[in-house]
């Protein structure tokens, strides 16, 4: 190997080392990245006044069953419609919840029965019955950068 005669022989060698473990983590990383995709949800059927949409993201039947969201956003409807995307997500599967605050007071709304009195939706636009739909009725399989919509019902 030839070093470059202003650069001391020990100081190569660092500089050496260092662009070698920067060109390791680069093509480590690499394939991290370009496996990474967006989900871009397109919300629709909410109510034509103002509302909050809450939207949250879950990997799995264990977090989904108990509420316990991998991402969660919440941004205001307009005129019954929202566009949301989760950046970023490892290739897997995901369901989506979401509903329309319209009384903003932060909390999906029911009536004594237990029945939503608010707008809500899944994904997959999945309905269960007596309740949420389960996991696999709502999960969604991303892969690639993905679109898909939620109607609130």
């Amino acid at each position: 190997m030839h070093l470059p005669a202003f650069l001391p022989r020990p100081a190569a060698r660092t500089l050496y080392a260092a662009t070698a473990v920067a060109a390791l983590a680069a093509a480590t990383l690499a394939p991290l990245s370009a496996r990474a995709a967006d989900l871009s949800l397109n919300v629709a059927e909410g109510p034509a006044t103002e509302a909050t949409l809450y939207i949250a993201l879950y990997a799995d039947a264990a977090s989904f069953g108990a509420s316990k969201p991998l991402a969660s956003q919440s941004l205001p409807l307009r005129e019954g419609k929202a566009r949301v995307v989760f950046a970023g997500l490892a290739p897997g599967r995901y369901a989506v919840r979401a509903y329309a605050d319209e009384n903003g007071n932060g909390k999906l709304d029911t009536n004594l029965v237990g029945l939503p009195t608010e707008r809500y939706g899944f994904s997959n636009d999945a309905k269960g019955k007596l309740g949420a739909p389960d996991f696999e009725a709502a999960a969604i399989g991303v892969d690639a950068d993905l679109q898909s919509a939620i109607h609130l019902r």
